[in-house]
């Protein structure tokens, strides 16, 4: 149900609840951090390099004073590194929301995270799979935690079919992309059926389009700059109008588990957040356990349930 002329400004209060941005230095996730941190949450920033989580944390200190914030340095493409990072959080937190939010887009070549994992749909979907499985006690002890993946527009494409998961066969830079994406709608859903009938939810958002850090290879040379600066003009929104579908999805109580949210202006790119079609199979259970075993095989993480 679309929400007519919902702004983050009718997010109530979420003092007392904790949240982890990944990707939250900057973007979509350092947005998405700030409105949180306004309502009065507690934030985890998590993020790869520590000289910029520093720096966002020094900014959001000054964009929100007052803010309750902590860093927790997080590399998706190091299966050690998430397990690293988690496991204190999985001992001694409270997790009400978890935003899997940080991604990698348009590599130019095929690279491999330090597993050996195709290194887009690595960090992209099962970095975050990795990280929502160990971090399952942490949002166990939430009343009711929420789970929310950004997913993209790409999701939708034809390229994005998840036959050759990880691109061993032929590998196109914006195709792993797509591939990520339908993975990232794959999972939620498959995550929403197992947590049906407790009180957590699972969903997953587009944010339309904006230009952030996910375009540093695609504006790498000048026909890419010029590419991003006429689209900046023509077609992308803000970063922080490309938080709403994220802040919707993590805040209000009509979200439903499962949903595929996204902007309701013209072609997805900008506006009030909405739900959206699922791309082609995504809401299949067959692929949706498929994937998760994969996910569990390639990763070595056995994701454990969550209960009420």
């Amino acid at each position: 149900m679309a929400v007519p002329h919902w702004t983050p400004a009718d997010i109530p209060s979420l003092g007392g609840r904790t949240a982890l941005i990944t990707g939250a230095n900057s973007g979509i996730g350092y947005r998405t951090a700030q409105v949180l941190a306004e309502r009065g949450a507690r934030i985890l920033l998590a993020g790869r390099r520590p000289a910029s989580l520093a720096e966002a944390a020094r900014r959001l200190r000054a964009d929100v004073p007052g803010a309750q914030l902590e860093t927790v340095e997080l590399d998706l493409g190091d299966l050690s590194a998430i397990r690293d990072a988690a496991a204190p959080l999985a001992a001694t937190e409270t997790l009400d929301l978890l935003i899997n939010n940080a991604g990698v887009m348009d590599v130019p070549d095929r690279r491999t995270t330090s597993d050996g994992l195709e290194l887009t749909v690595g960090t992209n979907h099962f970095g975050h799979f990795a990280l929502t499985a160990h971090l399952m006690p942490a949002l166990a002890r939430s009343t009711a935690a929420r789970v929310v993946t950004v997913s993209a527009i790409a999701a939708t494409w034809r390229s994005g079919d998840l036959d050759d998961l990880m691109s061993e066969r032929h590998y196109r830079p914006m195709g792993a992309y797509a591939k990520s994406k339908r993975a990232n709608v794959v999972f939620t859903q498959e995550l929403a059926r197992r947590l049906d009938g407790t009180a957590h939810r699972a969903l997953v958002v587009h944010p339309g389009s904006a230009v952030t850090n996910l375009q540093r290879h695609t504006s790498s040379g000048r026909m890419g700059r010029l590419f991003v600066a006429l689209a900046a003009r023509t077609l992308m929104g803000t970063a922080g109008g490309a938080a709403w579908p994220s802040l919707y999805a993590a805040t209000h109580p009509e979200a439903v588990s499962g949903t595929f949210i996204g902007p309701a202006g013209r072609d997805q790119t900008s506006g009030t957040p909405r739900p959206v079609p699922l791309p082609a199979r995504a809401d299949s259970p067959d692929q949706g356990a498929w994937l998760w075993r994969e996910s569990e095989r390639l990763t070595g993480v056995p994701f454990p349930a969550l209960q009420t």
